[in-house]
């Protein structure tokens, strides 16, 4: 005999229904015998009636209350002894938490039409990839502000990403530290497949932003940091929104040069076993961070979305059940059979 186990232990009183349903298939049997021969003899009882045989009866009727029997035993939930399997827990997905600087060094035009025109339309075309993922979004500058929480409504991501701009943040300045703290507090508590995928210039003011990073990589997210702008510097140019009219950014009488710090960039994204795309004044390379940092994420998911459970027997108690089932049918059915041949 293989040995079980029940999930559902208590329901082996069940078994007191299915007894008390084929003692009332009986009595109703009996009680339907003895009406019947209160009006025909024996005789005509065989040749004007289907009326089974006692044995037939006693059969079927212990046909009926095994059926019963491995049905409740089915409801009981048998788990082979010692035996387990794996199976998904859920569907496996990814969160990621997009950071995008939108400080005024940002504004410069090496990228067309700017960095952070450049950066949005970036961060829409990569979120319209990442099909079944939460996406989140904060914004930074002089200090970090969340503006989308993590939601796989990428509809409404969107709708905040274009409302982003150069006034989200608040404050002058870069400090990426305090963006990636900020980032690391809208992810759920837990373990789990978390990104952050860092937008921004470079031009760092923040000294404590490798602490942050060491305290995402303490967490299990990673960090991919996409560098925008050039290397050499450009100008920044600011936009009248009721004009159009443009002027350059100026600091005590020259203008202001704003370089892609691609060092502290890197720095950042090696301490969590990221990685560093300096994507320039070009377009970001999409399929590389989504081939490289978001699948691999997802098929950690996948994996730690795996629970080990014990093996279910209780297809076995369902077929037993339909069996038992159909032989009680046919042996009622034989009575038919039985009656014509005589």
């Amino acid at each position: 005999m293989i040995p079980l186990d029940w999930r559902h232990k208590e329901l082996i009183h069940l078994l007191w229904a299915a007894f008390a349903i084929v003692g009332g298939l009986a009595f109703l049997e009996l009680r339907s015998r003895e009406a019947l021969s209160g009006f025909l003899s024996p005789i005509m009882q065989r040749r004007l009636t289907a009326k089974s045989s006692t044995e037939r009866t006693l059969l079927r009727l212990f046909l009926v209350l095994g059926c019963l029997m491995f049905g409740v035993a089915a409801l009981m939930r048998p788990l082979a002894h010692g035996e387990t399997e794996r199976v998904a827990s859920g569907a496996p997905s990814a969160d990621v938490m997009f950071v995008l600087d939108v400080s005024r060094s940002m504004l410069a035009e090496d990228a067309t039409p700017n960095r952070l025109a450049r950066a949005k339309n970036e961060i829409a075309q990569l979120v319209s990839r990442l099909e079944g993922q939460r996406v989140g979004l904060v914004v930074f500058a002089g200090r970090a502000a969340p503006v989308c929480p993590l939601t796989p409504d990428h509809s409404f991501f969107n709708t905040v990403l274009n409302t982003v701009d150069t006034r989200s943040a608040g404050r002058g300045g870069t400090k990426v530290g305090e963006a990636i703290k900020v980032a690391l507090r809208g992810f759920p508590p837990g373990q789990g497949a978390r990104l952050i995928v860092l937008i921004t210039d470079g031009d760092d003011q923040d000294p404590y932003s490798e602490d942050a990073a060491k305290a995402a990589r303490d967490a299990g997210v990673k960090i991919v940091a996409v560098g925008l702008g050039s290397e050499t510097g450009s100008q920044i140019t600011l936009t009248d929104p009721k004009t159009g009219a443009k002027t350059v950014l100026m600091h005590d009488g020259k203008p202001v040069i704003s370089k892609l710090d691609g060092a502290t960039l890197r720095k950042i994204a090696l301490v969590t076993e990221g990685a560093y795309i300096p994507a320039g004044t070009a377009a970001i390379d999409l399929d590389a961070i989504i081939d490289s940092h978001v699948r691999p994420i997802v098929r950690a998911a996948a994996d730690s979305a795996t629970r080990e459970i014990k093996v279910e027997r209780y297809p076995y108690m369902v077929f037993g059940a339909l069996i038992c089932l159909l032989a009680a049918l046919w042996v009622g059915a034989g009575a038919g059979d039985s009656r014509r041949s005589s």
